[in-house]
């Protein structure tokens, strides 16, 4: 990539989850870009090849071990929250210590970073706040009581750290994808086939592309395109945002 398109030349960036998925494809772009990533994963093998690859640095760490993360500081200028898990269950059936788990995972872990990461981005007068949410995290669906409270509460997180952060030069911003082709997406069809009694085959048309006027699965190169450009000074008065990308879902 020529010179003039490095446009976050200079820039740290740690991405969450970062080792595959959504996550890795977001390192791959803002790398593209000029930032120095840090693949932040709990899979460090995982996490060691991409950073080989882009040139980054890898962080194995278990982000659920919240008591480490009460003391850290970051000294990064672009957070992209991206880590999640998802569970399948009526909630009569929903195991309590998954809802907790989850909870943690997508909104406790999120506020952890953020508060160790503000005070650097305050200090240099910018910083970019990039919360990978859902659709779920503006609409529900049944069976997934724990994903959609978590998202539902990352989305006011990220208001709060627009507008706390917007005097600092610090930015906060969500994306909001439909189904991305990624392997937490794959493993949630045989839970949903099982759910609702269906056939595997059946459960994509019919339940994750119901509401998709575009047919298809988002792919994880458009979910870090997205995020590319939040990251980009051409976002510099986007804050307190919610991008949705589903293929016309919500409609």
């Amino acid at each position: 990539m020529s010179e003039t398109m490095q446009t976050l030349a200079g820039k740290k960036a740690l991405i969450t989850g970062g080792a595959g998925g959504i996550g890795a494809a977001c390192g791959r772009a803002l790398s593209e870009q000029g930032a120095h990533v840090v693949v932040a994963d709990r899979d460090g093998q995982a996490a060691r090849l991409l950073a080989a690859e882009i040139g980054g640095e890898a962080w194995e760490v278990d982000l659920l071990d919240v008591a480490a993360l009460e003391t850290l500081k970051l000294d990064v200028d672009i957070l992209v929250n991206n880590a999640g898990i998802q569970r399948v269950n009526p909630i009569e059936t929903f195991e309590p210590s998954d809802f907790r788990l989850m909870l943690s995972l997508m909104v406790e872990v999120p506020f952890l970073l953020v508060r160790a990461t503000l005070p650097h981005m305050y200090e240099q007068g910018y910083g970019r706040i990039i919360n990978i949410s859902s659709i779920h995290g503006l609409r529900a669906s049944a069976f997934k009581a724990a994903y959609v409270t978590a998202k539902h509460g990352l989305e006011g997180f990220s208001k709060v750290t627009a507008l706390e952060g917007g005097p600092h030069g610090v930015t906060s911003n969500c994306v909001n994808p439909g189904y991305v082709r990624t392997p937490l997406v794959e493993s949630q069809i045989a839970d949903q086939a099982a759910t609702h009694g269906i056939a595997v085959e059946d459960v994509v048309n019919d339940i994750l592309l119901e509401k998709n006027v575009l047919k298809r699965l988002i792919e994880p190169s458009e979910v870090a395109g997205l995020v590319s450009f939040l990251a980009s000074p051409a976002a510099a008065m986007v804050t307190g945002a919610s991008y949705v990308m589903d293929g016309g879902w919500t409609t």
